[in-house]
């Protein structure tokens, strides 16, 4: 439980409605709901970009994740970004958004594979009226094939990718990511195909065209070679909890004060450095160990070995142990403890970032950190529709027909 009453040890940080990022002047309308798409979009705003989130009356679902009462996935995914509410079943906020499109850089939307051609809304129409637009299509599983239409969160391809297949232990249920991993795979890989396909506009390679960003797809490419290595094995590799099927010694191991550490011998020096430092040099020569291929098949063996070492010494006496002999272990933390720690503090990964509401939010800081055009933060997660007035005035509404739209309920 944090102490509420101690001083943030977190850099603050503090937003600059004038600062500029390298994306300036990229103006992005991101009509998506919950996190893969919210990703995508706040990549960009962190990097400069205007990032105008199109909310329906109700808002972004997202804004309804609450913890202890506060929005807070709101306030992180939404920073830097601004808010119009356009209610797309009244005619009126469809021709708006047709109108703010036009204007823009990059859409971004998740809706089922087939909706936005029913609104009247589909690439078809939105390239007729801008042919420079960038259209990424956010799904479950793309927007052609068997399971198109099919409704598709990250859970389902995170189970169907054979992600979940590979996580856990083979005597128990396999298991499934406490987060939304997918979502957030895909969001990272869709904002670089969308400065990809803004750099092959810039250079007059193509015009607009449409990403086709499903979810499953990112979260498959995470495991690899792995299609490569059942066509040519012909085995389908089981759970193995934290340890691994391609090196040893790898796992999780306890400490006699109930704390863990993680180590990783993907090196043969490694592992030749790690039975020195537990006092099993034995272990070098016996053939049983001496080549990770053999270590693979006596796995149990050596985390046997290993594991009993560890529960000889507090995390830190074993840490100390270990960085003494340039062995690859680390803590596994707790978020109390990464709150704690100096590597995160120093080097500011997660920063105080001011907050109208609560004063300050801590929340992850803007990666990856470039020398020469950094990241900014611009604005706080904005308020449901706060920026309506100012975007439709920009693309040519006068104050009595934001008014009139208003009171036809067509925007808020």
């Amino acid at each position: 439980m944090t102490d509420h009453t101690k001083p943030s040890p977190f850099a603050r940080v503090s937003f600059d409605a004038e600062a500029t990022g390298p994306g300036e002047g990229i103006r992005v309308v991101d009509m998506s709901r919950l996190v893969a798409g919210n990703a995508l979009s706040l990549q960009l705003a962190d990097f400069g970009a205007e990032v105008i989130k199109i909310e329906p009356p109700q808002g972004d679902a997202l804004r309804h994740w609450k913890d202890n009462g506060k929005t807070l996935h709101w306030k992180v995914y939404a920073r830097n970004k601004k808010s119009v509410v356009l209610n797309l079943r009244e005619e009126p906020a469809k021709q708006a958004l047709r109108k703010i499109l036009k204007t823009s850089d990059v859409m971004i939307e998740n809706y089922r594979p087939g909706t936005l051609e029913k609104m009247g809304l589909g690439p078809d129409v939105l390239l007729a009226d801008n042919p420079d637009l960038i259209i990424v299509r956010v799904s479950g599983f793309g927007q052609t094939g068997p399971y198109a239409s099919q409704p598709g969160f990250g859970t389902l391809v995170e189970a169907m990718s054979g992600f979940a297949a590979r996580t856990g232990f083979p005597d128990r249920e396999p298991v499934l990511p406490p987060l939304a991993l997918a979502d957030m795979i895909a969001g990272l890989q869709g904002s670089m195909a969308v400065m990809m396909a803004l750099r092959s506009r810039d250079r007059g390679k193509s015009r607009g065209q449409v990403i086709d960003l499903s979810l499953i797809e990112p979260i498959f490419g995470v495991l690899g070679p792995e299609a490569a290595v059942y066509r040519e094995t012909g085995e389908v590799k089981e759970r193995c909890g934290s340890a691994s099927n391609t090196s040893s010694p790898r796992n999780v191991y306890l400490c006699s004060d109930g704390k863990y550490v993680a180590l990783s011998g993907s090196m043969q020096v490694m592992a030749m450095r790690l039975f020195d430092a537990i006092g099993r040099a034995d272990m070098k020569d016996d053939p049983r160990f001496h080549l990770n291929a053999d270590r693979i098949k006596h796995r149990d063996l050596v985390d046997e070995a290993v594991g009993a070492w560890f529960k000889t010494k507090t995390r830190d006496e074993a840490l100390a142990v270990m960085r003494e002999n340039a062995v690859t272990v680390g803590p596994v933390y707790n978020i109390d403890e990464a709150f704690e720690d100096p590597h995160f503090i120093e080097r500011e990964i997660i920063v105080d970032v001011d907050d109208p509401e609560l004063g300050t939010v801590p929340m992850h800081n803007i990666s990856p950190r470039l020398s020469e055009t950094p990241g900014i933060f611009k604005f706080p997660a904005p308020d449901l529709g706060q920026h309506t007035d100012e975007i439709l005035s920009e693309v040519g509404y006068d104050a009595d027909e934001i008014a009139k739209m208003r009171s036809d309920n067509a925007i808020a």
